[in-house]
């Protein structure tokens, strides 16, 4: 297994983007957004945030790296 990464990079500058929140979410916002930055150097990663904190970071993960934990997560 690989060690794990030291560093998760975080904006708070993601403007323009578009937020999404399951299905299965309240609207309590007690739950997670996503967003894909289309555009400029985050392109292509995937943005997580806090519903409850939207003007707060945003933790910053490749594909490969979400579809990883996702996997892990749904495991558990």
């Amino acid at each position: 297994m690989s060690a794990p990464p030291r560093h998760v990079p975080s904006r708070t500058d993601l403007h323009g983007v578009h937020w999404l929140r399951s299905s299965y979410s309240t609207g309590a916002n007690n739950c997670v957004e996503t967003a894909r930055p289309a555009a400029g150097p985050w392109a292509g990663l995937l943005a997580v945030r806090d519903s409850k904190a939207p003007a707060g970071p945003a933790l910053l993960f490749s594909p490969e790296s979400w579809t990883a934990f996702t996997a892990a997560a749904h495991g558990l």
